[in-house]
């Protein structure tokens, strides 16, 4: 084998390297898109640590999404390219699974055949029947695999989304604004169930959220990202201990600092 062809390991999942996405005009939008509609996102250069919990915090409408979609294979950059163990993403694959921000579970399976959905292949139905029962237990979600979507709350759907997704063993973890439609305590309780998950699991996770609160209570790693045309404005390690009180310390500084970063001032 050429020794120049073999990409030296490295202790990142995900690198992302000089990456763009710019949507093409057509004739009848070119009167209406300025360059900044169409420049989406601009020269990144990020790295995502190998089982990591990495958030990614940003303006409405900046790219967050669209990068997320780039990195799990569902889109294409137009300039760049992401590395995923080293090997460039050229589409999606099984072991990476995407959590949306809409409900995302079938409305004619119960809870248990949503969860089970994500061993479908595995041949023994007994092994399936185990596990899907420990999922449910593992989410909060016992007693309750009989009940079909729309008999459960938002967060208990949440809960039977994440138990999927984990069932399925997943490699990485994309979330995109999972928790946006919850009410605050929900909110709360799902984050301690991340926290949880991340803490039994070897998945690196790579979370879109707005709350920049969550993120901190979350995140091992945040990257903010400024206004359209999008480029990464700072990449922040959190090497702090769970639970976290980040109205105290240097957690409180780091706060006021992302708050002021990302133009918000009232709050502080």
């Amino acid at each position: 084998m050429n020794q120049s062809s073999v990409r030296p390991q490295s202790l990142n999942k995900v690198e992302i390297c000089g990456l763009y996405k710019v949507y093409e005009e057509t004739s009848s939008e070119a009167a209406l898109d300025s360059i900044s509609d169409r420049h989406v996102l601009t020269d990144l250069n990020f790295a995502v640590p190998a089982r990591s919990f990495t958030c990614f915090l940003g303006p409405s409408g900046c790219g967050k999404s669209t990068l997320l979609r780039i990195i799990a294979g569902f889109d294409t950059p137009s300039r760049g390219e992401v590395l995923v163990d080293g090997d460039p993403v050229c589409g999606p694959n099984p072991k990476h699974i995407f959590v949306f921000q809409e409900d995302g579970l079938f409305p004619w399976f119960t809870a248990y055949e949503n969860i089970e959905l994500g061993i479908r292949n595995l041949k023994d139905s007994q092994k399936r029947h185990e596990l899907v029962l420990e999922y449910l237990e593992m989410v909060g979600l016992k007693g309750f695999g009989g009940y079909y979507p729309h008999e459960l709350s938002g967060g208990m759907r949440r809960r039977a989304e994440v138990a999927r997704a984990l069932i399925a063993n997943p490699d990485i973890l994309f979330m995109d604004e999972p928790f946006g439609a919850l009410d605050f305590v929900t909110r709360l309780q799902m984050r301690e169930e991340m926290l949880n998950v991340h803490a039994m699991f070897p998945t690196t996770i790579l979370f879109i959220t707005h709350d920049i609160d969550e993120a901190i209570q979350l995140a091992d790693q945040i990257v903010l990202f400024t206004e359209r045309p999008t480029s990464v404005k700072e990449v922040l390690s959190l090497g702090y201990p769970h639970p976290r009180d980040f109205t105290k310390g240097d957690l409180a500084v780091l706060r006021r600092h992302i708050y002021r970063t990302m133009g918000v001032h009232a709050a502080l």
